[in-house]
């Protein structure tokens, strides 16, 4: 009898822990198609001066700068809105950033030092990205602290960036958000990762592990982007 209950539990916590490594092998891939098409988006804007002038050239700059935070603020909503719809949402907001991005395509390619540059930042971006996520998937202590305080000081990072490109332009000032910005989104990442393991059950329905796993795969794709980026402004400042 004891043999038979301790098999059949042994064949349970298998099935769980097969079920947690496919969600987030499935997290993991949303978020990679959504960096992949970022580039994708990133290049052919870059690529073409028409483009290029339709969305970066005159103020409707400023619409594509911000609109990512819009969308996230706005437009998805994993409570109320159905997988489809996050799966579309979450491909719009990669498309944004690409489009965003475009000048450093064009930086790359009339530079090849800065390509270099950009090829560096990624790596280490995606070192540190898989470094915090370990972390996070594999630590005891719970994180929900650092997620309290990392998502406030980055609302201050944000305002602070947004003053600094309006009003005070300062070189120092980005360089010194960017400094900010990379522990800070390393520790969203940590967290994330944490929350989306606790998160997980096998009695879950379907369509409610696919909405967590699109808002979990935006909310690790925003931090590999945005600490990509801080990387890279602070390679490139050297």
């Amino acid at each position: 009898m004891q043999t038979d209950r301790f098999e059949a539990t042994q064949t349970r916590t298998r099935e769980v822990d097969e079920g947690l490594r496919q969600h987030m092998n499935s997290i993991y891939a949303k978020m990679s198609v959504g960096v992949m098409i970022t580039a994708v988006v990133a290049w052919v804007v870059g690529s073409s001066p028409t483009l290029l002038n339709l969305f970066l050239g005159g103020p409707q700059a400023y619409v594509v700068m911000f609109a990512p935070l819009a969308i996230v603020m706005f437009g998805f909503r994993p409570q109320s809105m159905a997988s489809g719809k996050l799966m579309m949402v979450f491909f719009a907001l990669a498309c944004v950033y690409g489009i965003s991005f475009a000048s450093i395509a064009v930086a790359m390619s009339s530079s090849p030092a800065f390509g270099i540059i950009v090829a560096k930042a990624f790596f280490i971006a995606t070192g540190m990205f898989a470094g915090v996520s370990a972390i996070g998937y594999t630590t005891k202590i719970d994180l929900t602290p650092i997620r309290t305080f990392a998502s406030m000081a980055i609302w201050g990072v944000i305002i602070a960036g947004v003053l600094n490109m309006l009003v005070f332009k300062s070189s120092m000032m980005d360089m010194g958000l960017s400094m900010i910005s990379i522990p800070l989104f390393a520790g969203i990442t940590a967290w994330q990762t944490q929350n989306m393991k606790e998160m997980y059950s096998a009695n879950m329905a379907p369509e409610i592990a696919a909405r967590y796993a699109w808002a979990a795969a935006l909310t690790l794709y925003i931090s590999f982007i945005a600490m990509f980026m801080s990387i890279l402004n602070l390679m490139s400042s050297r």
